[in-house]
């Protein structure tokens, strides 16, 4: 049994201590935040094997410059002066073309299915409900051009293993019974899965502090203390407590917290907003993505919940009212008779998801400290691949072979 430190408490912190647990170890989780209003609690909540395109890919970088001046665009990088930015963004440009994405498609599969396999187990054995369910995923577009480039995307994730069937509206409309769609057509995925984000994280700090583990909230780890390669201890308040393992699972903070540690971990924040329409009397009943506006449309029990927009910045958490509208105006173009207003501010939810330049997720250990491990960097993925990522992280500690490959996830990948 180790004593093991994680350094941040959403989904991929609580993933990992979960399994951290069941295998017998001491955990102890400390998180800057309450955990009840991270990244993991307000995000669309799909579960996503179909995605195996990163985030750097071909066309993003032409989509992100004619976005950038439009104020209620799906995607925007907030103008500053920074080192980081200018590096992050060289390294994803560097990625951003079909080698890449070809490259990085069958791992991706494999992390995703692993984790959606893990939620399915979770869902069966765990004591408490999540709303997970199995509807699959819509993608649906309104132009020629979107069109084009979902049938590509089908066509690569038919040729990896993962169902896709291109669908006419009529075919769309016979998946959708109580709710008119407007779209040229759309893109199937049966293999998806979606839950309810902030029950699944509610309903896992119970059941980890039922079985011992300790959670410290609201409370910040300052420094790191070095003995040679090894993390000797953390700076936590007036206190150094030390464990035999540290985890860094701190989502958009991580760059920050590894240059503690004279560690380069490229990354910069992506926020995205969400809010839910309550007791929706005529509601989807697949979740989609409604592909021009980029904005993610999930059904949760009577409730609907949109979200989207990438807003590339540092850590604020301030709301940019003119993405939520943005949103807003998306939503009557794909479902006509849906009558949604803009929410006030204080409705609105916003978290910062841990975009690397290449797309790909960071999971593996530092060679420069042998006990710290990295897991983080999933952008908008974290809630999917959570459960296969806290799963890995696990076999790392427990010093057996992991379930996949993890070199393609490196965190020293970029030095």
């Amino acid at each position: 049994m180790k004593n093991i430190a994680i350094i941040g408490g959403g989904i991929i912190g609580l993933s990992t201590a979960y399994y951290l647990n069941k295998a017998g170890h001491k955990v102890t989780i400390f998180d800057q935040g309450n955990l009840k209003d991270n990244c993991s609690s307000g995000n669309a909540g799909m579960i996503v094997p179909s995605h195996i395109i990163p985030l750097a890919a071909p066309g993003m970088i032409s989509k992100g410059i004619r976005w950038m001046f439009n104020s209620k665009s799906p995607f925007y990088v907030r103008p500053r002066l920074s080192g980081d930015l200018i590096r992050w963004g060289l390294k994803f440009y560097a990625h951003a073309n079909h080698q890449h994405v070809e490259k990085s498609a069958p791992v991706l599969k494999e992390i995703s299915a692993m984790s959606k396999s893990l939620y399915r187990d979770l869902a069966k054995e765990s004591d408490f409900h999540f709303g997970y369910e199995e509807r699959g995923l819509l993608m649906l577009y309104q132009t020629s051009e979107t069109e084009k480039e979902e049938i590509q995307a089908a066509n690569l994730a038919n040729r990896n293993g993962v169902e896709a069937r291109v669908l006419s509206l009529s075919e769309v409309q016979l998946l959708e019974p109580d709710v008119q769609v407007k779209a040229r057509g759309g893109i199937y995925f049966p293999g998806d899965a979606h839950l309810i984000p902030q029950l699944l994280i509610s309903n896992l700090i119970q059941h980890l502090q039922k079985r011992g583990v300790t959670i410290f909230s609201e409370t910040r780890v300052d420094d790191f203390m070095v003995a040679g390669q090894r993390v000797a201890s953390l700076q936590v308040q007036q206190e150094r407590p030390a464990f035999d393992e540290y985890i860094i699972a701190t989502g958009a903070w991580s760059g920050i917290f590894c240059s503690k540690l004279n560690l380069d971990l490229p990354m910069q924040s992506g926020k995205g907003y969400s809010f839910n329409l309550q007791d929706v009397k005529k509601n989807v009943r697949i979740p989609s993505l409604l592909l021009e506006g980029r904005v993610a449309v999930t059904p949760m029990g009577t409730s609907l919940r949109f979200g989207g927009t990438m807003e590339i910045g540092d850590t604020d958490r301030s709301v940019n009212m003119n993405r939520v509208k943005g949103i807003v105006q998306t939503i009557p173009k794909y479902y006509p008779e849906m009558s949604v207003n803009v929410p006030i501010p204080n409705q609105v939810w916003n978290g910062l998801r841990p975009c690397s330049p290449d797309g790909l997720p960071y999971i593996g250990r530092s060679s420069q400290y042998k006990n710290l491990i990295i897991a983080t960097g999933h952008s908008m993925m974290g809630l999917s691949l959570g459960l296969a990522t806290g799963k890995l992280v696990t076999e790392l500690v427990n010093e057996t072979e992991t379930s996949m490959d993890i070199s393609p996830f490196n965190p020293e990948r970029f030095n």
